[in-house]
């Protein structure tokens, strides 16, 4: 029952308490942290020496989200146009025409055209296990380009973290410098304003980070099935390649 009547008792004067603190002494303090708000920008600016690369990491990661999102397409792969025209001019045994035509078209596919058909024109009496492999490594180089583009964004997301931690170390050690720096009265002021300023770094990598790993993870999806595209369309060039060679096999043995 003491207990509770000292509790009321408490509940009663800590407005007359709180009223009496907040009068001359909070004064300052409540103007200090209007003084102490500030901007975007400015906070940026605080951040120190780590924002410069941040920002370099920012510009360059919207950049390559940019590129990626108008080249890592399905038509970059193979058009509907190119493999039609493929289909009909390997069935007539046309090479030089089709390889006419894959030097002027830039998607994927008519690369691994183009360097299958410049071989099996310069090497007429090569096997078709031959061509093949010639077809093969192309499309695995071309493959492997596609994976290693969007590289670029992983290591982005792995370093700007670091980097921001970096500079949230060295603004809390300049900040513990500066609290043995000042007077007594304005230690705590300072200490909390460096924190402050030294988290923005962190804080700024970790959005760059998961910006950048969240379209990597999005990117390395499309690219899997761009390569997917890429290898149905150099498996059905390599069919009408083996169907050509077939009947040409077919052709020799009957004049023998």
């Amino acid at each position: 029952m003491k207990f509770i009547v000292y509790l009321l008792a408490t509940a009663i004067s800590s407005p007359a308490l709180l009223a009496q603190d907040a009068s001359p002494t909070t004064a300052p303090a409540k103007e200090a942290a209007g003084n102490a708000t500030m901007n975007l920008f400015e906070m940026l600016k605080d951040g120190g020496w780590a924002m410069i690369p941040l920002a370099g990491m920012s510009v360059l990661t919207v950049m390559l989200v940019l590129v990626y999102l108008v080249t890592l397409r399905r038509s970059a792969i193979a058009t509907s146009n190119f493999m039609n025209t493929a289909d009909v001019l390997l069935k007539k045994r046309d090479y030089h025409g089709l390889l006419a035509i894959a030097n002027r078209h830039g998607e994927m596919a008519a690369r691994i055209v183009q360097r299958t058909l410049e071989f099996a024109t310069r090497n007429p009496k090569a096997s078709y296990n031959t061509i093949r492999e010639i077809a093969q490594t192309e499309g695995a180089t071309l493959a492997a380009s596609l994976q290693h583009r969007i590289v670029y964004l992983a290591d982005i997301a792995m370093l700007s973290p670091m980097v921001g931690l970096l500079g949230t170390v060295l603004g809390i050690v300049k900040s513990f410098h500066e609290l043995f720096a000042f007077s007594a009265d304005a230690k705590k002021l300072m200490f909390a304003g460096g924190i402050s300023q030294a988290l923005v770094c962190t804080a700024a990598g970790l959005i760059i980070g998961i910006i950048a790993m969240a379209f990597y993870s999005l990117f390395r999806g499309r690219v899997q099935n761009l390569v997917s595209d890429l290898e149905i369309a150099s498996t059905h060039i390599l069919g009408l390649l083996a169907l050509d060679y077939n009947k040409m096999q077919d052709t020799s043995s009957k004049a023998f």
